[in-house]
């Protein structure tokens, strides 16, 4: 195993290959594994023939989205992080919610980098793109360049320095038999999954702020089992300020004798402006009508009252719009 820092982004290494995690690290053969694990689908009762559509508009079946991986990292370091994860959701909530949050950011990154993987891949191959560019903002490939070199955690040892780079929540819910779901928007690395009786809500790189800035509702609601309508509101409150939060974090990495150290740059920087751009009641409103679909809320309902969103929450606490 060599000591340098794989980055797929610098030469677009998104060809099925290599390992999708470590590169040309390992020597031994690269296989193709599937981004839901076969413990997922049946813990979720999906066949994996169910299917999802990417950014390209191509509807995939879950089974088809797969990445290649070397067999070493899979034996020696994927499988183990797995049988954490699928034991904590065997369990629901009580499991899930003490898992060590590094363990959830690792997983829900190797998720979500998957999905990525998968979407560049298409790219690469739709535009048959050089080493000389691509049709992403250097600002996108700079966060996801980063957020791959965190999860490299998974094979090799990463610390952060006194910061988590995520907002990560695990909520119990009153429904005891929540069917299987997911949502990722990969621009704001956001994701959200719900299953049996808990539901978990993560942003994968913005050092924490969201997880400040929803502080009042997530203190309100804290060990209390939300309705579904409910967990559907908080996530699109997440989804929402993630869209809002204008910052692309910066990080300094440095590679020491086989470990990884990363520090976080001060978020305030130079820019004398919040964190988060002003929150507007009618645009969260949109969103929420999204999450709200099961139920039939209309934007006009929703926003009645331009000054005060319905809520399932008592108070509501939504933030400031100042």
């Amino acid at each position: 195993m060599n000591s340098t820092i794989y980055q797929p982004f610098q030469n677009f290494d998104f060809k099925y290959q290599n390992c999708f995690l470590s590169g040309d690290t390992f020597s031994s053969p690269v296989i193709e594994i599937p981004i839901l694990p076969k413990w997922l689908l049946e813990v979720a009762n999906f066949s994996g023939e169910e299917q999802i559509k990417l950014l390209d508009e191509s509807i995939r079946s879950y089974n088809s989205l797969t990445v290649p991986c070397n067999e070493e990292v899979l034996e020696r370091f994927i499988n183990p992080l797995e049988a954490i994860i699928e034991a904590a959701f065997t369990a629901g909530y009580v499991g899930v919610s003490k898992l060590e949050e590094v363990d959830l950011f690792r997983w829900i990154g190797k998720f979500m980098y998957g999905l990525l993987y998968v979407e560049m891949h298409a790219a690469v191959k739709q535009q048959q793109i050089s080493e000389d560019g691509i049709n992403m903002s250097q600002g996108l490939m700079h966060k996801f360049g980063n957020l791959h070199t965190m999860i490299q955690g998974i094979y090799t040892n990463v610390e952060f320095e006194d910061f988590k780079p995520w907002s990560i929540i695990v909520v119990p819910l009153e429904d005891k038999n929540t069917p299987f779901s997911f949502r990722d928007e990969i621009n704001t690395l956001t994701f959200s999954l719900k299953l049996k009786d808990f539901a978990i809500i993560a942003v994968l790189q913005d050092n924490g702020t969201n997880k400040i800035y929803h502080e009042e509702i997530l203190e309100q609601i804290q060990n209390k089992p939300l309705t579904a309508q409910q967990i559907e509101e908080l996530t699109a409150r997440f989804y929402y300020s993630a869209y809002l939060f204008n910052r692309l974090p910066e990080y300094t990495i440095l590679p020491v004798e086989g470990s990884i150290y990363i520090d976080a740059m001060p978020l305030r920087g130079t820019v004398n402006k919040a964190l988060f751009d002003h929150w507007q009641h009618k645009t969260y409103a949109q969103v929420l009508q999204d999450f709200w679909k099961p139920w039939g809320h209309t934007l006009f309902e929703i926003i009645k009252d331009p000054t005060n969103p319905i809520s399932y929450f008592n108070p509501p606490s939504l933030p400031p719009t100042t």
